[in-house]
């Protein structure tokens, strides 16, 4: 299981409420779309990973690019986003994102990205999100965590060769 707790530093270490706890539906579908799906991006650290977010996820819906590498570049620098087993769920709370926008990234080769576990991060499940943003944000995050800490999904997003299998793996996930 992956330490929600470490996604979220800016809130308190208060137990997360019900909502959190367990996940039943996938919130994911109809937020992520197959032309936010990036596939073997050559990218040799986090800061050119957000460039590339930036310069195609972030401009397909209308974000500044500086905004998004620089949201992308805060959070992480108030602890990391990777939580081991080769994966990564950056995010970032910007200014303009009217609803949350989903996107995923797989790099060739895996990058570091101070993951809990030290392994090197290929598998990026991107959230941006409104600035002003609920508790609907940390429930996506906990569905994000949960999902990527699916050894047989994690194994299924390495293999796929499409932008639409990545699609269809992440949103016919279901918590079991």
């Amino acid at each position: 299981m992956f330490n929600l707790r470490a996604l979220s530093p800016e809130r308190s270490p208060s137990p997360p409420p019900p909502a959190l706890r367990r996940v039943e539906r996938n919130s994911l579908v109809g937020l992520l779309a197959v032309e936010d799906i990036l596939l073997d991006v050559d990218a040799a650290t986090p800061e050119r990973v957000f460039n590339r977010i930036a310069t195609s996820i972030g401009t397909r819906h209308g974000l500044r690019e500086a905004d998004v590498v620089a949201g992308l570049a805060a959070r992480e620098q108030l602890g990391s986003t990777g939580l081991g087993h080769g994966v990564a769920i950056p995010h970032a709370r910007l200014a303009g994102v009217a609803r949350t926008i989903a996107g995923f990234v797989r790099l060739r080769p895996a990058i570091d990205f101070d993951a809990p576990d030290g392994k090197p991060v290929s598998s990026l499940l991107v959230l941006l999100v409104p600035e002003l943003a609920t508790d609907a944000h940390l429930v996506l995050l906990a569905q994000a965590a949960s999902m990527l800490g699916t050894k047989a999904l994690r194994e299924r997003l390495e293999t796929c060769v499409a932008a639409p299998e990545i699609l269809a793996a992440l949103t016919g996930w279901r918590s079991r």
